[in-house]
Formats: structure tokens, C-alpha cells, sequence
């Protein structure tokens, strides 16, 4: 994947003090400012560098960056404020050793510890690898302690060879699971720190703050004066000396100190200025409420981000928030301060978020902080996730996001965050809902839909449909432990509201398992007579606040239970009357170790916490929203219980070869299209997907030749014409099946020409394939969320049933068993009545392979496998298309900014 592709890409990434840099090919006009970047370096970092201090060696290396890049020659620069700050290179030796490179690295003084040189390693290493390089070597002097740390501490195999006072590096590019995790480390840490001005100033500042009531500058105004912002506040006004009592001043740079963060609330026309303004004069970060920017204004406000090292939230947005004690900072225009706690917000949509904050005040749950995003120029979901990961408040996340911005490190930086708290989010956009992807090929059958779900999936995200049901779940979530299993009891004094809550809780997926004996005596020892003891369990009307205590205490210690519901409605017995029996759910000795919630269908709200003596429970009006809480709730645990899964290396791939097929193709078709037969069985092999024999043929006594060559023992041959473009076979009608004897192959193929004839470039001819579980498989390549693997049933029934599962590769090994296990089919291929499963290990295989080749070649729009034939000893692809585009993709795990 190339990173810095031959154009001259420009992108921007953090260095570990949260500093904004520019990454960029070094290029022919630079020869100069690479050599001030040289001749301004110390005699000593100088000789370290070139192991001299010959200004001769300076002016050398400064024509070479200079160049033109090609001849295995690579070099890139790091930029800030205009000036080169790190250059990193690497040259090989095209004729002897075109796949290592001889890299170097210099960081120019004043600039050390702060990660630049790591930094532009990380795209270096990148650019090698979309080239071909396989290893790097260096050379550095033995005393050298900080280019050798470097190295060592990139995450990737380096071993050291010494040579008298020079030290030979050999640094093998293996993109490992190490390396990604390191530079995933890395870039936390610096976006942590580069959100830090943002989210913890110690001043601010509210440009636009009108003396107009109701203004949305004044609103933001007022709100962090009253929020009681521990910093310094100053307003920016031309036109007023101060507002609200607060001190204002002309202009950003009038101010007495430098705002770490800017509130922009002027008119789109003047955002631009006055983030180059807040730029120039030092300010560390904006948040830009303004909305309606054109295409222009946008632009702009972007690059004065960029060029001056701001971070941005925005623009389009309602504000931010932070309750943290030591800030309490309320930079947004909502109606009420959000009270502080322990859940992290951010939305794109400021109305979700004024409806999230709502709700979660109405349930007592507080924010720790909380974002609007608006239009996402560049702080993101994921920046807010890394930052509560690390803030120390945080133990429950609600996101609404309505895009993406790299799926791929938004779901690694999700799978490690979700592992130490939830992880909620609306699942908007639904366009594809309730629409059967009735479609034979692969783009057709993944939906929008299907691709978000599958990284939702994936990443361990709990999502949900709506509002309301996000808020319902993150009050089970947020007060209860988390259930072991989807084990769940119900207990009710009504018996239709127990049935209710049955129901509810069968069709959301959970079990309801009959009581064992033993359960089921100490039950009924405690409950009045008359009680039912199955599941549901009917405590009757006249049931008891004690008896009903007695009851959720001996359901919760038993190991068969993992939740319990308790269904209650108020009843004309005078011991159940009012709030009696709710107290039996709130007053317990101890925190009782099962998951516990409530249905009380007579209740006012959807969702409440009721205070209790060890915590709080949930109690709904809607037994479905409690069914669903649990739900999701199990599903969680499940999710934590199983192990992270790792990506498995298939064996005989030759990624290499793979990736000179694409290239020799597309030079052949610069607009892509589909693969011919031989091309597409050359590509297969590349990756060791197993394929039935076949035969390609022209004329009529080439596919006699080859039906009586292939045809297995009952001597059956399958004929396939094809032309360039052809999608649907069987709708085409250019397949014939069950042929015998020449003569039948020599009708088929005169068939072919007489309707084809004027198309068809040649056809195929395979043998007549056995009896067994016809499947199918495919990859489309999302340009935003990558390569997508889709799996289910196949042969004609993938149009009518649309039975299909899909995850995003790399495919884990924990991701193959949900694929295999997740569509209707399943069952068909683990075995039953009496017959024996598939060949499983070949079925994973052929995923993983699939998933290694989607990997590797972005050029891959789409694949489609139908059928794939699953029989108990083998896994066969009777029928492959493969579709090529030529695409640049980027490295989707290197740090930059959006």
C-alpha cells in the first residue's frame, strides 16, 4: 500500500509532545532548505550523521534529496513552520539487492526526543514496503545511543552487527502485529497529547461573544462563565469593551496571554481569518461552532490548522465539555451545564447530542466529557476514544457517528479500548433497512449497512437502532455487572406481564432454561402458595416485599442464572401496593452478583435508575427494552470472554506475484474490468485458493479434447462460454451442465457460437462437480472501509435468501469462526442428522486466503466465489470473478491526520 505515493503526497501527523508536522517526498526545489537544515546542525549531530563533519558531505546529501525519486532512490521530510526539521531516506541497489535498502536519518538539534525521527521511519517503512523493499540497513557510530534507540524501539526485528566504532543495523520491514501495536501506541500518545490544550486549557478564549441575547456566541459565553471554567476567560469582541462582565478585546492577538483553545462563533465568511490570526499568534487549538462554510472557507480554516499546529473540533457544532474538577470547562450552547461523571460523549449531530446529554441527566448519569464533532474536519471519534482511554474518568463511551474517516484505526483503536469499558453507538443510516440484498454478485449483495455492522462487530461495539435504546443500555450497562451468559430468569407477581417479558426476551435472543429441582424446592419454600416455579417465575399477586427479596436472592446465587428480569405491576393486595415491592429489588444486604433489572409496565419514563443500598437498578416500562439491554449486555460478555484473535499466515502465498499479475493486467486494461479465466486461475494460485480443474478452450475440438481429459468417473463435463464483462452466467444462459460424449460437448460449444459468437472469446470446460453444500464467498473493496469479506449460501439461492454474514479484513481467526457460524446456513456445515460436517479447516482456509489476497491488492473492487463447493473432505471454488481497478490506496495503520 503506498503511503507516500510518486505524486507527492503532503500529509500531516503528531509527534509525541502533540505537535503538528507536515510528512512529505522531498522534492527538486528543496536542495537549499535541505542544506540550511544541514549547516545549522551542531558539529556533533553532524558527525554523527555522516560520521564526519565535512560540510562537503552536507552539500552532497542535499543534491541527492533534491532528486528526483526513482532508481530505488526514497527521501522524505518532516516540516514545521515552514521549515525542514528531520529528513529520512533510503537507496537500494537495483541490481544486486533491489529489495534492501541502505536508509539515513537525521533530526535536526533542538528537535530530539519529540519523535520525528520515528515518525518519518514509520513512513519510510511504509513507502519500502509499497516498493518492494524487504529490509532496511544502517549504519550509524556505536555511540550513537539515540539512533540505535530508535531502531530498537520501532517494534520491528533489528539486529545489530559491530564493527570497530560503527554499528551495522539490519532491520527486516515484517509488518507484525508488534510493529502496528507500537506505532499504535506512539500515535496515543501524541494525540492524547495534542487534544490535551483542547480538552484541559488553562485559558480561553470566545471570538464572536455578541451582546446580543440569544446569540450563539453569547450563549457560549455565558455558559463557560457559569460552568465555572478553572482557567482564564476572555471574550473577543471589536465592537464592545466587555460582555456579560467579562473583559473583551478587539482582536485575538489584543489578548493579554495566548488562549490554549479558541471558541470561533463568527460568521463562515470570517472563520478562515481569524483561525490564521489564532494561529499566528500561538493559539493551540480551536473549536469552531460556526457552520455553513463553502468549499473555500473550508479549505482554508484546514490549512491554517495545519500550517500553525492547531487541533480542530468542528466546524458546524455545538461545543465541547469537560467536568473534570480541575477544568469544569462548558464550551457549548446547550441549555444545562452537563453534570459531571463518568460517561464519555461525542456525536456529529449536535441535536443527538442535546438529546443524549438530556438523557442521560434524566437518568443521573454523568458526562466526563463530552464533544461535538460537527463536520469532522479533524478530531474524531477515535481521537476521543484514545483520549478516554488514558483521562482516568471514563468507563463508558456513547458515540454517534456519521462516518468514518478511517475505519481501519478507528477498529484497532475500538478492539483496545472496548476491552476496558463499553463502547456504545447508534447505528444511523440505515439505508439499506429492510431491503433483501437480492443480488448474485458481491458489490450488490454489501450493503452501507452490512459494512458499518460488520466493523461494529468486529471492533466489540455495542450498537443499537435509536436513541432511546442506546440510553436503555447504557443504564443496564452502566449500573449492573455484566451477565456471564444470555441465561436469563423471570420473576413477576403477574402472570400476562411475566409472559410479556418472556417473549421479549426470546425474540432479542436470550435463553429462558427451566429451573433445576433443587432451585425450584428452595423457590417455593419461600414464596406464598400457589407461586409457579417455572420460567417465567410467578410469584403471584400476594406475594411479600421479604418474600420476593428471598426469591432474587436465591435465583442471583445460583450458577445456572445469569440474569433476572423481575416483571411487576401494581395490584390491589395490600402487601404489594405502591413502591413495596421495588423495594425488594433496591434493599439488599449486599450487591447481588447477578445481573439485575426491572419491567414496570405502570411507569411514566421508558428508562429510570432506581437508587439502591449497593448501587442502582434499571427499571424499564417496555419489557423489549429490557430484554434488549440484556441483550446487548450478553452479547458484550460474550465478546470480552473470547480471545482477541490474531491474523493467521496461510502457507505457499506469493503476495509478490499476486501483487505483478495486478500490475501486468491493469497495464493491459488501465480502466480495470474483470479478470479473463487464465488470468484470474493465475491470480488464485498466487494465494493457494483451491479451484476445480479446468480447461481453457476455443474451438469445438478443444473442448471435446479437454471434456474427455477432465470428465470425472460418471464421464459428466460442464461447459462456461465467456467474453469480457460477463457477470451473470446463468441468466445469460451460457452455461451448460450434465454434458456426456462428444457429441453433446460439440451441441454446447455450436450453441455458444450461434448465440455468442459475435462476444465470446473462448469457454471453459470443468468436470461435472459431486453432490455437496454449494456456498459463497466474495470480497468488495470499500474505499473507506476496505476490503469486506462476505460468506454464506450459494449456488441460486444466494439471490432468493440473501443468506450472508461479512467481516472486514484481515480476517482473525476469531473472525473466520463468526463467519462460518453466523449465516442460517451454518448448521448445514457443522453436521446434522446423521451426517458429517465439512471440511472446515479447508473452509477456513480458503477465507483466510481470501482475506490475505483482499489484503494485498487495494487494486481488488471485488471477487465472487459462487458456488464454492463444501464436501467432507475438500472446499472447491467451482466458478471465480475477480475484478481489478487501479487504485492508491494509503497505508490505513500510518499516523496522519485526517
Amino acid at each position: 500500500m503506498t503511503a507516500i505515493p510518486a505524486s507527492g503526497e503532503r500529509v500531516h501527523a503528531l509527534l509525541t509532545d502533540g505537535t503538528t508536522v507536515c510528512v512529505r517526498p522531498a522534492g527538486q526545489d528543496d536542495q537549499e532548505a535541505v542544506l540550511r537544515f544541514y549547516t545549522e546542525m551542531s558539529d556533533a549531530n553532524l558527525r554523527l550523521r555522516f560520521f564526519s563533519v565535512s560540510r562537503r558531505s552536507a552539500e552532497q546529501a542535499a543534491a541527492r534529496a533534491a532528486r528526483q525519486a526513482g532508481s530505488g532512490y526514497r527521501a522524505l521530510v518532516a516540516e514545521h513552520g515552514g521549515r525542514i526539521i528531520g529528513i529520512a531516506e533510503y537507496q537500494t541497489d537495483d541490481a544486486k539487492t533491489p529489495d534492501s535498502a541502505e536508509i539515513s536519518l537525521a533530526v535536526s538539534d533542538g528537535r530530539h526526543h519529540r519523535g520525528v525521527g520515528t515518525l518519518l521511519l514509520e513512513h519510510l517503512i511504509s513507502a519500502a514496503r509499497a516498493h518492494g523493499v524487504t529490509t532496511f540497513t544502517a549504519d550509524a557510530l556505536a555511540e550513537n545511543h539515540e539512533m540505535l534507540k530508535v531502531f530498537a524501539d520501532l517494534g520491528l526485528r533489528a539486529e545489530r552487527h559491530f564493527e570497530g566504532p560503527e554499528v551495522r543495523c539490519v532491520i527486516p520491514l515484517d509488518d507484525t502485529e508488534d510493529y502496528r501495536r507500537n506505532v499504535e501506541h506512539r500515535g496515543q500518545a501524541a494525540d492524547v497529547a495534542s487534544l490535551t490544550p483542547l480538552l484541559k486549557p488553562r485559558c480561553v478564549a470566545v471570538v464572536g461573544a455578541g451582546r446580543t441575547p440569544g446569540s450563539v456566541g453569547r450563549a457560549l459565553l455565558h455558559n463557560v462563565a457559569t460552568g465555572r471554567f478553572t482557567g482564564h476567560l476572555y471574550a473577543v469582541n471589536p465592537a464592545a469593551q466587555s460582555v456579560l462582565g467579562i473583559r473583551a478585546y478587539p482582536a485575538v492577538s489584543a489578548l493579554p496571554q495566548v488562549p490554549d483553545v479558541a471558541v470561533i462563533a463568527v460568521p463562515a465568511e470570517g472563520v478562515a481569518q481569524v483561525a490564521e490570526e489564532c494561529g499566528r499568534f500561538g493559539v493551540r487549538a480551536l473549536l469552531v461552532v460556526s457552520a455553513g462554510l463553502d468549499a473555500e472557507q473550508s479549505k482554508a480554516l484546514l490549512a491554517a490548522c495545519r500550517d500553525h499546529d492547531m487541533r480542530l473540533v468542528g466546524p458546524n457544532c455545538l461545543g465541547l465539555a469537560n467536568t473534570d474538577e480541575r477544568v469544569r470547562l462548558d464550551a457549548t450552547f446547550a441549555a444545562a451545564h452537563p453534570a459531571p461523571g463518568s460517561a464519555g460523549v461525542a456525536v456529529q449531530s449536535g441535536g443527538v447530542g442535546i438529546a443524549l446529554l438530556g438523557g442521560l441527566e434524566r437518568l443521573g448519569i454523568g458526562v466526563s466529557s463530552f464533544v461535538s464533532l460537527g463536520d469532522k474536519f479533524d478530531v474524531s471519534g477515535n481521537d476521543m476514544l484514545q483520549w478516554w482511554e488514558s483521562d482516568g474518568r471514563t468507563d463508558l463511551a456513547l458515540l454517534h457517528l456519521e462516518s468514518f474517516g478511517n475505519p481501519r484505526a478507528f477498529s484497532r483503536t475500538a478492539r483496545r479500548v472496548t476491552r476496558r469499558m463499553p463502547i456504545l453507538t447508534v447505528d444511523a443510516g440505515r439505508t439499506e433497512a429492510g431491503r433483501r440484498a437480492a443480488a448474485s454478485h458481491t458489490a450488490a449483495a454489501a450493503t452501507t449497512t452490512m459494512t458499518r455492522r460488520a466493523l461494529f462487530a468486529q471492533a466489540g461495539i455495542t450498537a443499537t437502532r435509536t436513541i432511546p435504546e442506546l440510553l436503555e443500555t447504557a443504564a443496564l450497562l452502566h449500573s449492573q455487572p455484566l451477565p456471564a451468559a444470555s441465561r436469563v430468569v423471570v420473576v413477576t407477581n403477574a402472570g400476562g406481564a411475566g409472559v410479556l417479558a418472556a417473549d421479549a426476551c426470546a425474540e432479542a435472543g436470550l435463553a429462558l432454561p427451566a429451573l433445576p429441582p433443587g432451585l425450584v424446592e428452595d423457590l417455593l419454600a419461600v414464596l406464598p402458595r400457589g407461586a409457579s416455579t417455572a420460567n417465567p417465575v410467578d410469584a403471584t399477586a400476594a406475594v411479600s416485599e421479604e418474600q420476593l427479596r428471598a426469591c432474587l436472592d436465591r435465583l442471583a446465587a445460583h450458577d445456572g442464572i445469569d440474569a433476572v428480569l423481575v416483571a411487576l405491576v401494581p395490584t390491589a393486595v395490600a402487601a404489594a401496593t405502591g413502591d413495596v415491592l421495588v423495594r425488594a429489588l433496591t434493599h439488599a444486604p449486599e450487591r447481588r452478583s447477578r445481573t439485575l433489572a426491572a419491567v414496570l409496565l405502570e411507569q411514566d419514563v421508558p428508562v429510570r435508575l432506581l437508587p439502591s443500598d449497593t448501587g442502582r437498578v434499571p427499571a424499564y416500562a417496555d419489557p423489549q427494552a429490557a430484554a434488549r439491554a440484556l441483550a446487548h449486555a450478553a452479547e458484550r460478555a460474550r465478546w470480552l470472554a473470547r480471545p482477541p484473535g490474531t491474523v493467521p499466515a496461510p502457507d505457499g502465498i506469493d503476495s509478490a506475484r499476486g501483487r505483478a499479475v495486478a500490475d501486468r493486467f491493469l497495464k493491459r486494461h488501465p480502466d480495470g474490468a474483470w479478470l479473463d479465466p487464465r488470468t484470474c486461475a493465475e491470480l488464485l494460485d498466487c494465494y493457494g485458493i483451491p479451484q476445480s480443474p479446468w480447461a481453457w478452450v476455443e474451438t469445438e475440438d478443444e473442448a471435446v479434447w479437454a471434456a474427455d481429459r477432465l470428465k470425472g468417473p460418471d464421464g459428466h463435463v460442464v461447459l462456461k462460454a465467456h467474453w469480457p464483462g460477463l457477470v451473470h452466467k446463468s441468466a445469460q444462459r451460457a452455461i451448460h451442465l450434465d454434458l456426456r460424449g462428444d457429441a453433446q460437448v460439440r451441441a454446447a460449444f455450436r450453441d455458444f457460437d450461434v448465440r455468442f459468437g459475435h462476444l465470446m472469446t473462448g469457454a471453459v470446460v470443468q468436470p461435472l462437480a459431486p453432490r455437496g453444500i454449494e456456498l459463497f464467498a466474495g470480497v468488495v473493496q470499500d474505499e473507506v472501509f476496505g476490503p469486506l469479506i462476505l460468506f454464506g449460501l450459494g449456488g441460486t439461492a444466494t439471490e432468493v435468501l440473501a443468506d450472508h454474514a461479512a467481516r472486514l479484513a484481515p480476517l482473525t481467526d476469531q473472525d473466520v469462526h463468526d463467519l462460518i457460524t453466523a449465516p442460517r446456513c451454518a448448521p448445514l456445515l457443522l453436521g446434522r442428522e446423521g451426517t458429517g460436517p465439512v471440511d472446515l479447516a479447508g473452509l477456513e482456509q480458503f477465507l483466510l486466503r481470501l482475506s490475505r489476497m483482499a489484503s494485498d491488492l487495494p487494486q481488488l473492487a471485488e471477487a465472487d466465489f459462487n458456488p464454492v463447493l463444501a464436501l467432507p473432505e475438500r472446499v472447491t471454488a467451482l466458478d471465480a470473478r475477480i475484478r481489478l481497478l487501479p487504485r492508491r490506496t494509503h497505508d490505513p495503520y500510518l499516523r496522519r491526520l485526517r
